[in-house]
């Protein structure tokens, strides 16, 4: 098995790609360009809400929309049926190769509904359903542009990951006066307190932040001020988070130790992680990527010897191979996201 190229580039998702206005003008030129543009003629008629042009948004209009906004917004959309892999694949070459923005019209609708159900698992952490559909949207309109139709990987699949990034730092954003993870040692103490704490713990050692403070290299005041801005919600602290709970914020954070914050924190560290993967991945031999996808980053990976029949190698050819580059990887994380250099030394 070959060995992989030592370069190699990261694209699509980077740290500053979500800002702190996600609407940037790349995004908006394409829904202008959309707005300027009649659909491509499928048989589909879109509701008046989409007036046949723009992409369709969480906004009120109508006797139905003042009473449910939220039922009034999945009507207008039910009418986007989830696309073949074949209508995918041929609409996703065409805006690739001529940037027709017919077909990125027709790859965004037919995935509305994947950004209601990602949102509806946040639903917890913020009431206002219509708010997190509108970011998702956007993160949506952002994977459509940047999907790559010869990946291997279909597009529901590849705009989950963007999807869940611009509702996660909408949450993290509006969730706290004051916004954490704004430096790079801010960030790396988010990434890591939790976990560095539970290891002090079990070693028998208090996890003050003094200690803390020591092992990560920073003032103790640093970590005061990090611990301090994860458990403060600047939600009403006795106020229920969802009508259909009675849990409220201060029963979740009352401790101080954990909480919902540094949890959407280290989600969105993952989020960022299988994105730089997959930009690692891009200069990789088929043979390789397959490696890494059914072994490294699989859930349910497959053998080292099922492998090796696959390909015509020795089990033990496999996993040096799997050796090389997990090592080449970890490299190629730590110059284009430090944060993950601590989390594979301290895993």
């Amino acid at each position: 098995m070959d060995s992989i190229d030592d370069k190699t580039k990261s694209e699509d998702l980077e740290e500053g790609d979500i800002e702190e206005n996600p609407l940037d003008p790349e995004v908006l030129d394409l829904n202008d360009e959309l707005g300027n543009e009649d659909p491509e003629d499928t048989g589909e008629k879109p509701d008046d809400g989409a007036s046949g042009r723009n992409l369709p948004i969480p906004r009120p209009s109508g006797s139905l929309a003042r009473l449910d906004p939220l039922a009034a917004y999945l009507n207008e959309i039910r009418s986007y049926k989830d696309l073949t892999e074949e209508e995918e694949h041929e609409l996703a070459v065409k805006f690739k190769e001529t940037g027709d923005v017919k077909a990125a019209y027709r790859l965004a609708t037919h995935n509305l509904t994947l950004v209601v159900k990602i949102a509806m698992t946040y639903r917890r952490e913020w009431e206002n359903m219509m708010d997190l559909i509108q970011e998702g949207n956007v993160g949506l309109m952002k994977a459509v542009q940047h999907f790559d139709p010869f990946r291997g990987v279909r597009l529901p699949a590849y705009a989950s990951w963007w999807i869940k990034a611009y509702i996660l730092k909408f949450i993290l954003d509006n969730w706290r006066l004051v916004k954490v993870g704004t430096t790079n040692t801010r960030r790396k103490l988010l990434y890591n307190l939790k976990k560095e704490k539970a290891r002090l713990e079990e070693m028998g050692i208090d996890p003050t932040s003094k200690n803390l403070a020591e092992h990560f290299g920073v003032d103790e005041k640093e970590i005061i001020d990090v611990e301090a801005s994860i458990g403060a919600a600047d939600v009403a602290m006795d106020t229920p988070t969802h009508p259909d709970s009675a849990l409220t914020p201060a029963q979740t954070i009352s401790d101080g130790k954990t909480g919902h914050a540094d949890e959407v924190v280290e989600e969105n560290f993952f989020h960022v992680l299988r994105e730089k993967i997959e930009g690692f991945m891009e200069n990789l031999k088929p043979v390789e990527r397959d490696l890494i996808a059914t072994r490294i980053l699989s859930e349910n990976p497959r053998s080292l010897k099922e492998i090796g029949e696959d390909y015509g190698v020795t089990r033990e050819a496999v996993r040096q191979s799997e050796q090389r580059l997990l090592k080449k990887m970890k490299l190629y994380l730590a110059e284009h996201l430090p944060e993950a250099e601590d989390y594979f030394n301290n895993s």
